[in-house]
């Protein structure tokens, strides 16, 4: 499209479906004393029995399911030959084949409030992503952006104000301040984009897993348009066919309580080969007691498996024997690093997308 000679650029557009609901807490009934009483014969009879079993095997990661392979010796006992885990799930969506690029946009951690927050980085992001900075090139790029997911601690209060006692009306406009920054830079781009938001460990949310969607009356100027969705903690959706599926990190940072790998896709492929999002949840990870089912259980393999708040900016392609694949991503804290995680549909591959501030003469 042309107007007095000059291109105009059209966004693209993907099909959007959101997966959320298995992780809303609706009617649910808690039954303390059965819920005990089973977390009870988990955690003391069945690891117990494991120790007894593989004594040379240390079950690290507790509420993992495994299965063990072996024989009845003479004795009466178990002689155990090999622990068998889930494996990848399968995988039953299968993707249309994308002709041309599409962009999703993956960030983490802006922290909106920090005293290290910079205001400019996140404006460089949101002139990125709606199409104002750059030349032709990097609009026309802008351009293919057809989601953006913000994955938790969008926001950050300073301690001081939770003392207990009520707030003056100072304070109380120190709390409100984060986010009506964040709303007006969330607007910008909720006029053009499709946005997700994300609960964390610093937002206005309940702590236990899953957190519920932030409230919309916190967005008065993005909650406006109808590509706002407040979404919840774990988040699941699909575009154009392409199932998403990711945290806001509590769950892999949990994890380094167990583990020493030294790599945090290390994690993520482990909760995949799991099948299962939280297997420290409710040990060391809050999460809501539920008694008639399990949220976090991974059903479908997805296609891209992303965390959010971590430290550094990390992707790692996993491929299944019955040909699952899978996309790993750890998105880095914006508000420290500066950098965003680019992923594109049509091939998943993705990259990092880094913004300075700093000036050399």
């Amino acid at each position: 499209m042309e107007v007095d000679g000059e291109q105009i650029l059209q966004r693209k557009h993907s099909h959007y479906h959101n997966l959320d609901e298995v992780f809303m807490v609706r009617n649910e009934v808690y039954k303390g004393q059965q819920y005990s009483q089973i977390y009870f014969a988990r955690l003391h009879m069945l690891r117990t029995l494991l120790y007894s079993l593989v004594p040379h095997w240390k079950p690290h990661i507790p509420g993992v399911v495994v299965a063990f392979l072996g024989k009845e010796s003479g004795a009466g006992s178990f002689l155990v030959h090999d622990i068998l885990e889930a494996g990848l799930p399968p995988q039953i969506e299968k993707p249309l084949k994308l002709g041309d690029d599409k962009y999703v946009v993956f960030v983490s951690g802006l922290s909106v409030g920090n005293s290290t927050s910079n205001p400019l980085q996140f404006q460089l992001l949101v002139d990125h992503i709606t199409g104002h900075l750059g030349d032709e090139n990097e609009q026309r790029t802008a351009a293919e952006i057809v989601h953006v997911v913000i994955a938790g601690n969008s926001v950050e209060f300073a301690r001081g104000l939770f003392n207990g006692q009520n707030l003056g009306s100072k304070d109380q406009a120190k709390l409100s301040e984060p986010f009506r920054e964040l709303d007006i830079l969330l607007t910008q781009i909720a006029a053009g984009v499709p946005l997700d938001i994300m609960p964390g460990p610093n937002d206005p949310a309940n702590f236990y897993l899953p957190q519920q969607p932030l409230n919309r009356c916190l967005f008065p100027g993005s909650s406006a348009y109808n590509t706002f969705r407040s979404c919840t903690n774990p988040h699941s959706f699909e575009l154009d066919n392409i199932r998403f599926l990711g945290t806001s990190g509590q769950n892999i940072d949990d994890l380094d309580k167990y583990s020493e790998a030294k790599d945090k896709l290390d994690f993520l492929e482990r909760t995949l080969r799991w099948r299962h999002l939280a297997p420290s949840a409710p040990n060391t990870l809050g999460c809501y007691p539920f008694t008639d089912r399990d949220p976090f259980v991974i059903e479908s393999c997805p296609r891209v498996y992303f965390v959010g708040n971590q430290d550094m900016f990390g992707s790692r392609l996993v491929k299944g024997p019955e040909g699952q694949l899978t996309q790993l991503i750890t998105i880095p804290k914006f508000c420290e690093t500066g950098v965003a995680v680019v992923l594109n549909l049509r091939n998943l591959e993705c990259h990092a997308l880094s913004f300075g501030t700093q000036f050399s003469f």
